[in-house]
């Protein structure tokens, strides 16, 4: 696998690194001792998938309270998405900076998302899916978010989104 770093501290880009022979590839896309050594949470509590119907679809931004506070990794096994995380950190060196990556089933991208960071993305392709691990059961009593247009941390979406949960919607502007 190759780890790029994000505006983000401990957001990574995680890349795979095929071995390919006449039958296609392999590649690994999950190792403990190597997110280990990058700093990022190998623990694996539980899995997700989602499934959107349509492009313009936004989802989040989430995130979880302490002590429940959740690492993600994220793929996009069907269509195509613009990941973000944004940092909500107070003691990070990047707190309020936010990461984006355009994550599909043809480029097989993944994105990891520190815990204490929000979490969302916007479907860029009708019937997109992701599949992503988390580090911590989901805890509805510390379930948090972030307005999607909060001007605090001013993301730039690559397209206005057509379908929102309202709750999403409704989340107040961000204060420590």
């Amino acid at each position: 696998m190759n780890f790029t770093p994000t505006a983000v501290a401990g957001a990574w880009i995680v890349d795979l690194d095929p071995r390919s022979d006449e039958r296609g590839f392999f590649s690994r896309a999950f190792s403990r001792d190597e997110f280990e050594a990058y700093g990022m949470n190998p623990h694996v509590a539980q899995a997700n998938v989602a499934f959107s119907i349509r492009a313009g679809t936004l989802r989040g931004l989430h995130y979880q309270a302490e002590p429940h506070q959740e690492a993600k990794l994220i793929r996009c096994t069907a269509g195509r998405i613009f990941d973000v995380v944004a940092d909500v950190r107070p003691e990070s060196a990047t707190f309020r900076r936010w990461a984006g990556v355009e994550l599909s089933a043809a480029n097989r991208r993944m994105f990891y998302v520190p815990e204490g960071c929000a979490h969302g993305y916007l479907t860029l392709e009708d019937g997109s899916e992701l599949f992503y691990m988390v580090s911590s059961p989901y805890a509805p009593s510390a379930e948090r978010g972030v307005r999607w247009d909060d001007p605090v941390f001013g993301i730039e979406w690559p397209l206005d989104p057509r379908c929102m949960h309202a709750r999403d919607r409704a989340y107040p502007d961000f204060t420590v």
